[in-house]
């Protein structure tokens, strides 16, 4: 696994939670939870930090921040404000993660919206996985400075 900038002791190994660049210590912020979310997937980055997820009114420094999103959640410049709420807490170059439903699901939200919150909020989506059976994983970083 690669070094991730932010991060907080070393990987945990767990194989179903490697792909999100987490590892253990480290401090993890979720925002829109609600009852469809995965929580075999929550579970599993709860195990890989060593830390339960802690609640989008935490108020001290984070490592990395997941965030549910779903088509009923709001528009594009509402995603760009909940992008932006979560990088004040982030430590350094810290993870985001957005989740959303897959194509086809329900509440799915085509990636060029979520790229469109990503640039204005000034974060830049790197990679796509499949992070649940029901959900898709966009991460974002932020941009270098002068982009």
């Amino acid at each position: 696994m690669e070094a991730t900038a932010g991060s907080v002791g070393s990987p945990s190994g767990n194989q179903s939670t490697s792909k999100f660049g987490v590892g253990s210590g480290q401090v993890i912020q979720e925002f829109g939870y609600d009852d469809d979310v995965d929580e075999d997937l929550r579970a599993d980055l709860e195990q890989a930090s060593g830390h339960e997820l802690v609640d989008e009114y935490y108020d001290d420094v984070t490592d990395a921040a997941i965030l549910w999103w779903r088509e009923d959640d709001g528009d594009v410049q509402d995603l760009t404000d909940l992008m932006i709420n979560a990088q004040e807490m982030l430590e350094g170059a810290g993870l985001i993660w957005v989740f959303t439903p897959k194509s086809g699901r329900d509440g799915h939200v085509p990636p060029g919206e979520i790229d469109e919150a990503a640039s204005t909020a000034g974060l830049h989506a790197t990679s796509a996985i499949s992070a649940a059976v029901n959900w898709s994983g966009i991460r974002l970083t932020a941009r270098g400075r002068g982009k």
